[in-house]
């Protein structure tokens, strides 16, 4: 959920993607802050397995106060905090936490669920108290599909009213949308939904098997490409980027690194088929350039910390480094072994280890370790064999140290 143009980052370079202007080793770009699992919804993917009621372990107004805090003490560039869920709304100190992290210079986001707590004035009471931005999710374009994905009627309508009234009330807007089996043939009608909303961007969640998400079924290496491929030719109408799908970064690069991709699947036929059958639906928002994606990933630049102050790589990739009730999350992310490996390329193997775009790529670590248990092994979620060979993993950590202490809560659900 990073703005378009922003002071952070520096311009595409020949491998197509944007670069961050300070060292990711030292401060997170992207803070990714659950702030309760409770939510009325019920989502087939969700990665929290979120429920109706509260945790009563979850932090307090003062502990989240300390850690936007700590954050805020790390001066400019100062990180993006998503306040998300489980369901935001339902903490009645929301807007309490958006205006003190934003009155600490911090850029503040918030990812509601499609409910009828997503009201107009709700929305803009975040934009007063100093949110720039929300996410909301929509995995299909017709309320048919979508409200079977989220297993609530009438969460289509109201998630595409309360996109409506995020963007009347000032508020930046992103659409988050998963693609699995279930969810990936609803691309091409989705584009068009997302254009008419006026989103500032998509994001495409390719699903990562945790959570409630292990009952759905994920695209195969040759699916992915299809699917991205497909989301690479939509991208000078509608601003998007992938989560947990890095590789879409090859297939946008002005200079695609050497070596071959998965020759096109019976899904790219099935995509394109669908697109071709909305010819006479015009695009709202002018062409434009596409949007080089920013080489950030779990661990790396990106950190996630959980309702009960857990900090992990990301959502997706639930293995605990540290909890900010023990220790700041400055610190956690800065000397968490876990996270220095990550962000080694010189320690991923496999495929992933020989790319060429493991500096800028690297592989989604979530895909890695949820299919195969080790967070440094390739992904199997990319078909792409490189043709040229660079140095692979590290003999400086044993394996053995790469593997941290399984979580103490449930497995995470979609950001």
């Amino acid at each position: 959920m990073n703005p378009p143009n922003s002071s952070r980052t520096s311009a595409g370079a020949p491998d197509g993607v944007r670069r961050l202007r300070f060292d990711v080793a030292a401060r997170p770009f992207l803070v990714l802050f659950e702030l309760t699992r409770a939510c009325d919804l019920a989502c087939a993917h969700c990665r929290a397995d979120a429920h109706a009621g509260a945790d009563p372990g979850e932090l307090s107004t003062g502990e989240v106060l300390g850690v936007l805090d700590d954050l805020a003490s790390l001066g400019a560039p100062r990180p993006i905090v998503v306040l998300t869920g489980g369901d935001p709304l339902q903490r009645e100190d929301l807007d309490q936490l958006v205006a003190h992290g934003a009155r600490g210079g911090l850029t503040i986001a918030v990812s509601p669920a499609g409910t009828p707590r997503a009201t107009a004035e709700r929305l803009a009471g975040l934009r007063r108290a100093g949110a720039s931005t929300v996410s909301l999710s929509l995995d299909g374009a017709s309320a048919e599909r979508h409200d079977a994905f989220r297993r609530v009627p009438g969460s289509f309508a109201w998630t595409v009213d309360a996109c409506r009234a995020a963007r009347a009330v000032g508020l930046r807007l992103q659409v988050n949308t998963t693609v699995s089996h279930e969810t990936v043939l609803e691309l091409p009608a989705l584009s068009h939904l997302v254009d008419e909303l006026g989103a500032n961007l998509w994001s495409c969640f390719f699903l990562v098997p945790v959570g409630r998400g292990r009952a759905l079924s994920p695209l195969s290496a040759g699916e992915t490409e299809d699917a991205l491929r497909f989301l690479a030719s939509l991208a000078r109408h509608v601003p998007l980027k992938t989560t947990e799908a890095p590789h879409y970064r090859r297939l946008v690069a002005a200079e695609p690194p050497p070596g071959r991709g998965p020759a096109p699947g019976p899904l790219a036929g099935a995509l394109e088929e669908r697109f071709e059958a909305l010819a006479a639906r015009s695009w709202t928002a002018p062409r434009h350039a596409r949007r080089p994606p920013l080489a950030v990933g779990d661990g790396q630049g990106v950190v996630f910390v959980s309702h009960r102050g857990d900090v992990s790589p990301s959502g997706f990739l639930p293995l605990v480094v540290g909890n900010v009730r023990q220790q700041p999350l400055t610190s956690i992310y800065a000397t968490a072994p876990l996270l220095s490996a990550l962000r080694d390329p010189t320690r991923l193997a496999g495929r992933c280890g020989r790319c060429a775009q493991r500096d800028t790529c690297g592989g989604s670590r979530a895909q890695a370790f949820a299919r195969t248990g080790d967070v440094l092994a390739e992904d199997p979620s990319c078909g792409f064999e490189p043709a040229v060979a660079t140095a692979g993993p590290s003999a400086a950590m044993p394996p053995a140290t790469l593997q941290p202490v399984a979580p103490s809560g449930r497995a995470a659900r979609e950001r």
